[in-house]
């Protein structure tokens, strides 16, 4: 038996779209799952080899389960991310016409991204949440609800017929999507990487959030994300998920991690990855004084100083 790839189902979902442009998908089992919790507890379990979820649109920022469950529990790892350009259709039962349509469904993301098409063309539908767009497709198979947005690829899967395609409220909207697997050595750098970090401050005091930024700003690091989720531990509580240019063998990367390991209450690093939006154009360039090469400079003037070479 292949290994296995648990990913966020049921069948039909962006999720498996996304996944299945990955080359090496075509040499494993794709199992799906009832949602991103149960996904990655697979390969916490070692059901699975990896799991492939969504973790951030460019609608609504970074989706929060997804965050919550790699802040939370037994660490796990980022390994790859794919980007998927999202177009929804309006998927109903053969013969449901626009105007019999009193309630919808989809995933919760998806609701930010058609927001205001509802409100244009079907302003008094109730909306209701499913675990995956995939899903708010069988349910309307089964009668539950009128219609689901979801890919228009869906519809042959759950017998449902496409009412209206290129629903976005966006133009260009896309979903990140990340491979994640158990720990271990990440990938070799590529020259135009990722590195996930989860921050917690040890205390909470002004200027609290610069401190941590400040170790990445000193060395030229650009961050692509950063978001804030609760701990858990009372209002006011938060740690810090971040996505920074680089690879944790950069030294500008290796030394910011030091300094944020030394001022943070904890620390949790989620990996270093290849960029997918990177092309040859986007090969990193460090700033200034911030290179491999000049940190090495730096470094052996200093133990040239400390041993009166200076």
């Amino acid at each position: 038996m292949p290994a296995s790839y648990a990913y966020l189902g049921p069948e039909g979902t962006f999720t498996e779209v996304a996944l299945r442009t990955l080359p090496e998908a075509a040499t494993r089992e794709l199992v799906p799952y009832v949602s991103v919790q149960s996904a990655l507890d697979a390969v916490r379990a070692g059901e699975a080899e990896a799991a492939f979820v969504p973790i951030e649109n460019s609608v609504e920022g970074g989706i929060t389960t997804t965050l919550d469950e790699l802040v939370a529990g037994q660490p796990l790892m980022i390994y790859r991310e794919v980007l998927l350009s999202i177009t929804f259709a309006l998927l109903v039962r053969p013969g449901t016409k626009l105007s019999d349509i009193k309630t919808v469904t989809a995933h919760p993301a998806a609701q930010p991204q058609v927001r205001n098409w509802l409100k244009a063309h079907l302003p008094d539908v109730v909306w209701e949440s499913a675990a995956s767009n995939a899903d708010g497709a069988r349910l309307v198979q089964e009668g539950r609800y009128d219609a689901a947005f979801a890919g228009e690829f869906a519809a042959a899967r759950y017998g449902l017929e496409a009412l209206e395609t290129g629903i976005h409220d966006a133009e260009n909207a896309q979903t990140r999507f990340v491979l994640v697997g158990r720990p271990a050595r990440p990938a070799a750098p590529t020259g135009a990487d990722k590195t996930s970090v989860v921050l917690w401050q040890r205390d909470d005091h002004p200027g609290g959030l610069r401190d941590l930024l400040g170790e990445f700003a000193t060395r030229g690091i650009n961050l692509m994300l950063l978001q804030s989720r609760p701990t858990g531990a009372g209002i006011g509580n938060y740690c810090f998920c971040i996505d920074a240019e680089g690879h944790i063998s950069d030294r500008r990367v290796a030394e910011a991690l030091t300094g944020l390991k030394r001022i943070c209450l904890q620390v949790r690093y989620l990996g270093s990855y290849p960029r997918a939006d990177a092309g040859a154009a986007d090969v990193e360039t460090p700033r200034p004084g911030t290179s491999d090469e000049e940190f090495v400079a730096a470094a052996d003037w200093v133990a040239r100083c400390q041993d009166g070479r200076f």
